[in-house]
This record gives structure tokens, C-alpha cells and sequence, in this order.
């Protein structure tokens, strides 16, 4: 479903179709007209830096690694992978298509390589690899309000993100948009590995073998010669 957003996405922008027009007139809109004030859209951009997202992914890590290792006794590599491996893909996606498509910024921008947007690819990444990972780890699945109350922060913050950097001319609406397709599509297969690692890391409680099962039969056969 990302995938095939973001291909129309890409196909509306390369064909110059109603859909990039509508896009250029929004994002002008949005940055020359009434709105939040500069300073505070400003912040909001900030928040997709991944001087400031990257370390929050890193703490949800080191938190849940913390978790699994109090209630197992053991140190699980798996939080810290996923984040890493996770992180490292976005510029992996990001970088290649900004130089293929080479898409002009706003009017107040410079230079080139505007789409998708890196800021907002590293927001919804970053903060939803941190969210999945405190799903898959503390949080347990009775805890409905914790839980939608830390998805609903992941989609404020990608939100607020996404509406800064148009804000202040950094992207185009059509640029923070793809990289929402992207940054889903990343946390679609985080989402399924994180479930695989979890169910593979549940105890088992194994079933008595062979031997097992003979030394209960000979113990028990003293206790009927008594009783005869």
C-alpha cells in the first residue's frame, strides 16, 4: 500500500500532473499566509533532525533492552539491531531518489533534491521504530490507553514535523508526503520482524523426555509393592 502510494505520489510529480500543480499552490500557501508563528514551525522542523530523533530511538532501545534483560536475565541484541538497521535505511532510500529526481524547493529554498523529505522520512522512522519497540517490550497489549496514547505522540510529532518544514519553505507538501510512504513501508517490516523476534524469545516449557517418564514409572513402583 506504500509502495503504491508513493508510486503515484512520484508519477504526479514527474508528469507534472493536477496533483504537483495543487501541491505548489498549497505549499505556498501554507508558508506565505496565516499560521503558526515562524519560530515555533521552526521547532517543529527541528524535531525531524536526526541529531534530535536518532538519539530518542536510542533511548526506547536501551530501555527495552534494559526490560528484557530484568525479566530474562539475559542481554537481547534485537532492540538495538532493529533500531540501527532501521535508521540506517532511510538515508539508504532517501539520498538515491533526491538525486534521481533533483525536485527544486520552494521559492525561498535553494539548490535542489528536495523530494522526498530526509527530515520527515528520519521523524516517522525514528519515532515509529522507538514506538514499535516500546509495544514490543513494555508495554503489555492489556494497556490499550498507554498504548494509544504513545501512538497518537508518534503521529503528533510526525505531523508537527511534516507541517514545519512546509512551514518554512523547507519542502513542498508532495515531499513530506512520499516520505510518509516510505517511512510506513520501513515500519511495516519492522512491525513484522519485532513480532517474529517476540515470539520466537517466549519461554517454553519443556515436554519430559523418555528418560524422564521411566525414572517416574520406577519410583512409582516400590509405593504399589507397599500397598499389595
Amino acid at each position: 500500500m506504500c509502495a503504491a502510494l508513493f508510486a503515484f505520489l512520484t508519477w504526479q510529480l514527474v508528469a507534472r500532473g493536477p496533483l504537483r500543480r495543487l501541491d505548489e499552490r498549497l505549499g505556498v500557501r501554507l508558508h506565505d499566509g496565516a499560521g503558526l508563528p515562524h519560530p515555533l514551525a521552526e521547532f517543529f522542523s527541528d524535531l525531524g533532525n536526526p541529531s534530535v530523533a536518532v538519539p530518542v530511538l536510542a533511548v526506547s532501545a536501551a530501555a527495552v533492552t534494559w526490560w528484557v534483560r530484568r525479566g530474562t536475565g539475559r542481554v537481547a541484541w534485537w532492540p538495538a539491531l532493529t533500531a540501527l538497521c532501521a535508521i540506517l535505511v532511510v538515508p539508504a532510500l532517501v539520498l538515491p531518489l533526491k538525486e534521481i529526481f533533483d525536485r527544486p524547493g520552494q521559492p525561498s529554498a535553494e539548490g535542489l533534491g528536495y523530494y522526498p523529505s530526509g527530515h520527515t522520512a528520519t521523524a516517522t522512522v525514528a519515532y515509529g521504530v522507538a514506538l514499535l519497540l516500546l509495544l514490543a517490550g513494555p508495554v503489555p497489549p492489556h494497556r490499550r490507553d498507554v498504548r494509544r496514547a504513545l501512538t497518537a505522540t508518534w503521529l503528533l510529532l510526525v505531523v508537527c514535523v511534516s507541517y514545519g518544514l512546509v512551514r518554512q519553505g523547507y519542502h513542498w507538501p508532495l515531499d513530506v508526503a512520499a516520505s510518509w510512504c516510505l517511512g510506513g513501508a520501513v515500519l511495516q517490516v519492522v512491525a513484522v520482524v519485532l513480532v517474529r523476534v517476540r515470539v520466537r524469545e517466549r519461554p517454553r516449557t519443556p515436554a519430559p523426555d523418555d528418560v524422564t517418564r521411566r525414572q517416574e514409572r520406577r519410583a512409582d513402583e516400590p509405593e504399589r509393592g507397599d500397598v499389595a
